[in-house]
């Protein structure tokens, strides 16, 4: 018996509930009047069963087929082509690739993304002898993650009900660091610990720490139960608003692993989009300065003392300056509004379609 070791290490769908939803997919695309457009944000295992579903109709007839979008991000590359490509499993890379190449219309989140595929993309044509990489760089579109901006634009929460969100959680507005994202080592949790504790804002307001992932119990036993240091894996829709925006600063101090590297960085855009007086700190990691159009403090990846600077220099800044860098940061990160976002890249494709 000759069976491959999985690939990567995100869970996906079981086959019976991928069957399920490309069977959904061909019951929705059956009874779609007029022209119909299908996007998918993640090729593993999303882009496989889009595909599976529009060949499927369009082989039998059903339904005319729909134009497909493929949206590449930093799982499908940086996770599963790139741990298939270190394990010598060159040909599920391929899969990989040639699912997105399938789709009429294949975008990343970022130019730094683009880059990335182009260059898994000649890898795998280096194993294989294909040609993917001329392919890719001809094809791939840059289309940015497409954000419901008006739930952080709009009043959502009144300064009474955000405060009542807070005390909650024992916290108050303008009163704690906060780290909010998924708990992997990449996005350099253990770095804000450690700079935390060595900077001006240890004591004087605590750290929280917001996410759940599989370092989780590893950042617990880095804290070592350090009582200024507060993790919270149940945080809501409403919740999330409240702290994004009453935060002190957001930090997400992402650094690139050989598992993971941040394509884009959507939870800096969501903490700019959340307003409030707290900046972003952050690093140039990957697709991150494409994120917050430079209006954040960045320190080096993987720098503790750099980011101790940081909170430093947050813990001394007049409230005013505060103010302004994260009200520059909120201008610029309405430019990836889902409305906007949607109409350029269907517009775009349905005239590439067409010609």
């Amino acid at each position: 018996m000759d069976r491959p070791a999985p690939i990567g290490d995100y869970k996906v769908l079981d086959g019976r509930l991928g069957a399920a939803i490309s069977g959904h997919l061909i019951n929705l695309l059956a009874k779609l009047p007029g022209k119909t457009a299908v996007m998918d944000l993640y090729l593993v295992p999303h882009g496989q069963m889009v595909m599976q579903a529009v060949e499927s109709c369009s082989r039998s007839g059903i339904s005319s087929a729909p134009v497909t979008i493929g949206e590449a991000v930093g799982s499908d590359i940086t996770n599963v082509v790139s741990n298939a490509l270190a394990t010598g499993q060159s040909g599920a890379a391929a899969l990989v690739m040639q699912n997105y190449l399938d789709h009429d219309q294949p975008v990343a989140v970022s130019e730094f993304t683009r880059e990335l595929i182009v260059a898994s993309g000649a890898k795998v044509d280096e194993a294989l002898g294909t040609s993917f990489a001329q392919q890719l760089s001809e094809r791939v579109r840059i289309s940015y993650p497409a954000i419901d901006t008006s739930a952080y634009l709009s009043p959502t929460i009144s300064e009474a009900e955000q405060a009542a969100i807070l005390s909650k959680r024992g916290l108050v507005r303008d009163g704690y660091v906060l780290f909010l994202s998924r708990l992997t080592k990449a996005k350099g949790v253990e770095d804000l610990i450690h700079a935390y504790r060595a900077s001006d804002l240890y004591h004087r307001m605590p750290l929280v720490v917001c996410g759940s992932g599989p370092d989780e119990e590893f950042f617990h036993k880095v804290a070592n139960g350090d009582t200024s240091i507060r993790f919270f894996n149940d945080i809501g829709d409403l919740e999330k608003l409240a702290l994004m925006s009453g935060s002190h600063a957001y930090c997400l101090p992402s650094k690139p692993r050989v598992e993971f590297t941040e394509t884009f960085g959507i939870a800096i855009a969501e903490a700019m989009l959340s307003g409030g007086i707290g900046p972003v700190i952050t690093t140039r990691t990957g697709g991150i300065p494409e994120a917050t159009g430079d209006h954040c403090l960045y320190h080096k990846a993987g720098d503790v003392a750099g980011l101790v600077a940081c909170l430093n220099r947050v813990a001394r800044m007049p409230d005013h300056s505060r103010a302004y860098l994260s009200q520059q940061a909120r201008e610029y990160a309405r430019r990836f509004d889902r409305e906007n976002i949607l109409k350029n890249l269907l517009a775009k494709t349905a005239m590439k379609t067409a010609a």
